[in-house]
């Protein structure tokens, strides 16, 4: 892993979590446009959200399997700097010209290197949001393709360990930051950035090493 850790805190539903998120070092945040979710936003608090994003942080609008209309209000409100959404639900949806898309696979799924060799892409469990792992397993074999970015279950007492043994492209946290269901918590936010930093630093204080020698 040689370029940044791009870190995304996802789910995010005040103004406080945006600020946190920007505070702690985030690369990105993520505005969850799907019912029954507890993050789902509706279009004008997501406007509110997105103003509040500071310059040099990426936006990213998160579906699952929704309409166009949805999809429509949603980057109205928003203006996305990226677009997610399961890779089976881009078929049917039709995107601004020169959209940025985060494509979600999902671990315990048929799965090819092939579908995501050479792009950006997200790795799932197979229930977005519910605090479950994704096979770490499999993701580190992905992570040598394409700029895998690793979710599922991750949290500051694990994403260290995420990082090392997967060495993926970047990490994205929703639950993991949470007091209760839906709620982010400002002190896990930046509990988990420092952590993926750390994770990071240390990978490349080994890296260096191993070229001195």
């Amino acid at each position: 892993m040689t370029a940044r850790l791009w870190v995304k805190v996802c789910g995010l539903r005040s103004v406080e979590a945006v600020e946190a998120a920007a505070r702690a070092g985030a690369d990105a945040v993520g505005f969850v446009f799907h019912e029954p979710s507890p993050r789902h936003l509706e279009p004008l608090l997501a406007r509110e959200l997105a103003a509040a994003v500071p310059p040099g942080v990426e936006k990213v609008a998160v579906f699952r399997h929704p309409t166009q209309s949805l999809v429509d209000a949603a980057l109205a409100a928003v203006h996305p700097d990226w677009v997610q959404t399961d890779a089976d639900d881009l078929a049917a949806l039709v995107l601004p010209a020169g959209s940025s898309v985060l494509a979600v696979f999902r671990t315990g799924r048929p799965l090819r290197a092939a579908d995501t060799r050479g792009r950006r892409f997200l790795l799932e469990s197979a229930q977005s949001g519910a605090g479950e792992q994704a096979d770490w397993t499999v993701a580190a074999a992905l992570a040598r393709e394409g700029e895998l970015v690793l979710a599922g279950g991750l949290d500051a007492g694990n994403v260290g360990n995420a990082v090392v043994a997967v060495r993926p492209f970047g990490v994205d946290v929703s639950s993991g930051v949470e007091r209760s269901r839906g709620v982010k918590d400002v002190a896990l936010i930046r509990e988990f950035v420092y952590a993926a930093r750390a994770a990071e630093a240390r990978l490349a204080s080994t890296a260096m090493g191993v070229k001195q020698r």
